[in-house]
């Protein structure tokens, strides 16, 4: 049968199943799955069930062993081999991962594991910029943000187009501010600059400035690491700052009800490494109508006016910028506006479909 007399098939190739453990990764496969209904895809699946998240209900799943659905090195190397087989079945393969330590390695063995087929790489983020120079492009690769994609050129990736997350605006309607003593989120993980321990040294100064407010960190953890001893590095550096009202959360089941009660996100990462070029959860509080203080970094040029920036790693600085937000009601409504249309604008299914789309009709002709 050719592709012209079936829908094309795609195989959405990713570290861990798409009902499992939830990354970034996982995260924007799946919007690209529920996004575009005219295409037939392969995705991976956990073996047995488990307390991940429902699976799509859409596409073939390819089932992978996993106990947690966490992209553990068993999973990942599933992955890879299950990725080979089926990628002899799909008429593209479109990638969701991270260059990481192991990148540059499969990068160079892509001919034998994905065959002559056209990929498109969607790259969330590189966890270190000097993999960039050992690593040779999947195929068409897809940045986040301008910045990104910058560096990808200069690192001569060849084909690079960019295509922001995308946001369903209907999962995360605005609602109006929260009574009641502020609450400030810091949502990241555990990694040495992730920008926890900014977002802790911000909170102690903003409350030496005199600002009251509820620090919750929402902190995942990595396999690997030790997230209890972790988290106890947090409180210890929270009561030694003088934050008295502090709560460490690991991974959050429902997001939603926790930016509804939050005032203000902080995400202050002296660089972005290991999470996503544009953290979905930034984008998740600007939908949802929540002011955000960000490091000012290159990918964040995007956002504009719609959200505070503080120079990368400047615990002061940030907040400062904390302790004057949560003075300024108006200023926190205009903030709120802004972040919501900002989303609407440039990070809403339609355009996410139409230019995941137009790129797979390109390849595909």
């Amino acid at each position: 049968m050719t592709v012209a007399a079936r829908p094309p098939r795609v195989l959405l190739l990713t570290s861990s199943p798409l009902d499992g453990a939830d990354g970034s990764d996982v995260a924007l496969a799946r919007d690209v799955l529920g996004a575009l209904p005219d295409f037939d895809f392969l995705w991976f699946s956990q073996w047995p069930a488990g307390r991940g998240r429902p699976p799509p209900s859409v596409g073939t799943a390819i089932p992978l062993w996993s106990g947690d659905g966490s992209p553990r090195a068993p999973v990942r190397l599933q992955a890879a081999l299950a990725g080979a087989a089926a990628a002899r079945r799909a008429d593209l393969v479109h990638a969701f991962v991270t260059i990481g330590r192991t990148f540059p390695a499969f990068s160079w063995l892509r001919p034998l594991m994905l065959g002559a087929r056209p990929v498109v790489h969607t790259l969330p983020g590189v966890m270190d910029a000097r993999l960039l120079a050992r690593t040779r492009p999947l195929g068409t690769t897809v940045a986040l943000s301008e910045s990104m994609a910058r560096r990808l050129r200069a690192a001569d990736f060849g084909d690079v187009r960019v295509i922001p997350p995308m946001v369903p605006l209907g999962s995360w309607p605005y609602l109006p501010r929260p009574g009641g003593l502020p609450m400030v989120l810091f949502a990241g993980h555990h990694d040495p600059q992730g920008g926890a321990v900014t977002a802790v040294q911000a909170a102690a100064e903003a409350v030496r400035s005199g600002a009251r407010f509820r620090l919750v960190l929402a902190v995942r953890g990595r396999p690997g690491q030790n997230t209890g001893a972790l988290a106890e590095e947090l409180r210890e550096l929270a009561g030694a700052g003088g934050l008295t009202d502090v709560e460490v959360r690991g991974y959050v089941d429902d997001m939603h009800a926790l930016l509804a009660s939050t005032h203000v996100l902080l995400f202050p990462p002296p660089v972005i490494g290991g999470t996503a070029d544009i953290p979905l959860t930034v984008l998740q509080a600007l939908a949802t109508g929540r002011p955000a203080i960000l490091s000012d970094l290159p990918q964040f040029a995007d956002f504009g006016d719609a959200v505070l920036r503080a120079p990368a790693g400047d615990a002061r600085r940030t907040g400062q910028q904390l302790a004057w937000l949560l003075e300024q009601p108006r200023v926190w409504d205009m903030l709120a506006e802004r972040g919501r249309a900002t989303v609407e604008e440039s990070f809403g299914p339609e355009r996410f479909a139409a230019q995941y789309g137009s790129l797979y009709r390109e390849l595909l002709t």
